[in-house]
């Protein structure tokens, strides 16, 4: 009998998504574009984060929002009502993640001018670490019910992410959760990954993450 000839089609497509991821990340800064890919896991608060976040910074900086989903326009409708901004909402026909050609599709229906888009990725801590959307900065969210070893769980979340936001800082006391133990966490997995505590709930520690994205887009700027 002859052998089997073995197809590694998980590195191959891989492989073809970070080619046009690059592609992507090209022309959204040809076109002045910041994209912000937000990632975490289903209830970590990313929704509430947004709504904050895009408030402080809306008066100071054209922002639309894609928001990925299995199904439901639910999080897209909220954001624009309690916003204002452009939202629009993406399905990914069951995909528990965003590759590279459906952000380019994302972006092209948003149309528009705005210099900040912001994708709220589909929720889960695996499958969205592993495609590379084209963004120029990636950020996930980490709740504290979740626990503080998250990180050493789920390692190329944590690996691929430029920031990492602590929400519910509020209830830290009724968990066992160790801020200290959680920072040392992320960066043993990644040694440059900023970390900032939130409450997306009371708004504490919005404005830094305000200021994170706002610095985030001048150094980019900067660097062209």
């Amino acid at each position: 009998m002859s052998e089997v000839k073995i197809i590694e089609v998980k590195r191959s497509m891989l492989d073809d998504n970070d080619k046009d991821a690059d592609a992507l990340r090209k022309e959204l800064r040809e076109r002045g574009v910041f994209l912000l890919n937000l990632m975490s896991s289903p209830g970590s608060g990313k929704t509430t984060t947004l709504i904050r976040t895009i408030n402080a910074l809306k008066d100071k900086i054209k922002i639309a929002v894609m928001e990925a989903d299995i199904d439901s326009d639910v999080d897209a409708k909220k954001i624009a009502k309690e916003t204002g901004v452009h939202s629009i909402q993406l399905h990914t026909g069951g995909m528990c993640h965003l590759d590279a050609e459906m952000t380019r599709q994302g972006i092209k229906a948003l149309g528009g001018d705005a210099e900040l888009v912001i994708l709220e990725n589909v929720g889960n801590l695996v499958c969205p670490a592993e495609f590379d959307t084209g963004a120029s900065k990636n950020c996930m969210i980490l709740s504290v019910p979740e626990g503080d070893d998250k990180p050493l769980k789920y390692p190329l979340m944590f690996s691929v992410c430029d920031l990492v936001l602590v929400n519910k800082i509020d209830v830290a006391p009724y968990f066992d959760f160790d801020m200290e133990a959680c920072e040392r966490n992320v960066k043993s997995r990644n040694k440059n990954a900023k970390v900032i505590p939130i409450c997306a709930k009371t708004g504490d520690g919005i404005d830094k993450f305000a200021q994170w994205i706002l610095s985030e887009i001048q150094a980019w700027k900067e660097n062209k």
